[in-house]
């Protein structure tokens, strides 16, 4: 089990998994424009980037096969190693020294910040992961949120109302105190993985990466808000979300469309740390490697949930076309009894941001979409098979919903085999298989 980012590296070069470019490049489009050729292919180690002292790294887990490799995992069992990881989480061992204590600053404008789409309002650091004590639960916190650099030392933060990190910046504005917090970028990807699941209020997701990293994970104390971070960590920040101030932002979300602008909170930096020859991370928003790290742990949740409640679930998906995030396919092995409508508003009660979820039978791929389609259109009736659900708490991702108040509707498609119909006329039909060579056939 590789123990920081630098490892893994290594381990996806020795399996050619990593394209090196020494070419110099600019962080303003050049970077994602390059990330983007490579989605869903090999991750990307930029050792030039023009202004910069750092390297950069980017679509670090921007497959399923390096996302498995991540957690020491089989792509098949990645569900389960999320779900176990969840179940029997561990306290990191804690250690005094950190390599990113190697060199300090105070300029966050040293960093080779992305600007990666048009018309987004700045550059973001898109890889970032906070780390704040939870004042209610007395425990620690971890979680992504995009950055935009403000002058030399402060970000502009987007958090999502009601969430954890959001919970507790309220709770210290109510009490008239800015929130302290502990900034990471370029951590091992197991920990990534597990700071992009949402947990439950008071749990620690550090425990969650601990158990991911077979418990290799170490932490360390940071100087000033004595907040625990990952001890090999590439970049360390120090500060604080001032809690009556604000600064306009919008960038490009998961689903590759652009978040309204509104007004952020603002964090002030007061310590930058990092290691020698630092590695960057970032990720392209809307692309494979945000949506795995998004998506996946939340899919992992879904099988659990769903194979617990309805032991006739085979696997659940959330799919590439819903962005790995609001459209789920749940496979099940159906039965006269089985209730499909109970199982399509259990899936969406697992998962609120879902839009859409289509029941299959144990014969169609729920990976396929052409295989999903078919069922859809073989199987599926309209007027008996549909479910319409009004007006109810979605997406703040989806531009399609009324976003001022989070409300949207969803549908749930039955496009299993009736129980009153002929099972033989849904079958696809079989050729024998035959050692079949067509080369033997171009001869006279």
């Amino acid at each position: 089990m590789t123990v920081d980012m630098r490892s893994f590296l290594q381990q996806i070069k020795k399996t050619n998994d990593l394209f090196t470019v020494k070419k110099g490049v600019s962080t303003k489009y050049e970077i994602a424009a390059v990330t983007e050729k490579l989605d869903e292919s090999k991750a990307a180690l930029f050792e030039n980037i023009k202004g910069s002292k750092f390297k950069l790294v980017s679509n670090l887990v921007g497959s399923r096969d390096r996302f498995a490799q991540a957690i020491c995992s089989k792509k098949s069992d990645i569900n389960q190693k999320i779900v176990k990881a969840i179940s029997s989480a561990k306290k990191p061992r804690i250690s005094s020294t950190a390599k990113f204590f190697e060199n300090s600053s105070k300029d966050i404008s040293i960093l080779p910040i992305v600007t990666h789409f048009q018309n987004e309002s700045g550059p973001f650091i898109t890889s970032s992961i906070l780390y704040t004590k939870n004042q209610e639960k007395k425990s620690q916190n971890s979680s992504f949120h995009r950055l935009m650099p403000i002058g030399k030392n402060q970000f502009s933060i987007r958090m999502v109302e009601g969430r954890d990190l959001h919970r507790s910046f309220m709770f210290a504005k109510t009490h008239g105190q800015d929130l302290p917090v502990a900034i990471t970028v370029g951590v091992h990807p197991a920990i990534s993985i597990a700071c992009a699941f949402q947990a439950k209020w008071g749990k620690n997701e550090l425990e969650i990466a601990n158990s991911l990293m077979n418990n290799k994970l170490t932490l360390t104390k940071c100087p000033s808000t004595g907040l625990l971070v990952p001890s090999t960590a590439e970049i360390v920040m120090e500060g604080k979300i001032l809690r009556n101030k604000t600064h306009k932002e919008w960038m490009v979300e998961m689903l590759r469309t652009y978040d309204m602008p509104r007004p952020a909170p603002v964090i002030q930096i007061e310590k930058l740390y990092f290691r020698n020859n630092p590695i960057y991370h970032d990720i392209l928003s809307g692309y494979t490697e945000a949506r795995l790290l998004m998506g996946m742990p939340i899919e992992a949740k879904l099988n659990s949930i769903m194979k617990k409640k309805f032991p006739q679930t085979r696997q659940v998906i959330l799919t590439s076309g819903g962005a790995n995030w609001l459209h789920a396919v749940v496979q099940i092995s159906k039965t006269r009894s089985t209730n499909v409508k109970k199982i399509i508003n259990e899936t969406f009660a697992s998962h609120r941001s879902l839009k859409m979820v289509t029941i299959v039978d144990d014969d169609i791929d729920p990976t396929d979409a052409v295989a999903v389609e078919f069922a859809m259109a073989t199987r599926f009736q309209a007027d008996k098979d549909l479910v319409i659900i009004k007006n109810v708490r979605g997406s703040s991702l989806d531009p399609s919903s009324n976003q001022n108040k989070l409300r949207t509707a969803k549908m749930g498609i039955d496009a299993t085999i009736p129980a009153s119909k002929r099972p033989e006329g849904f079958k696809l039909g079989k050729i024998p298989k035959a050692k079949t060579n067509l080369k033997d056939y171009l001869k006279k």
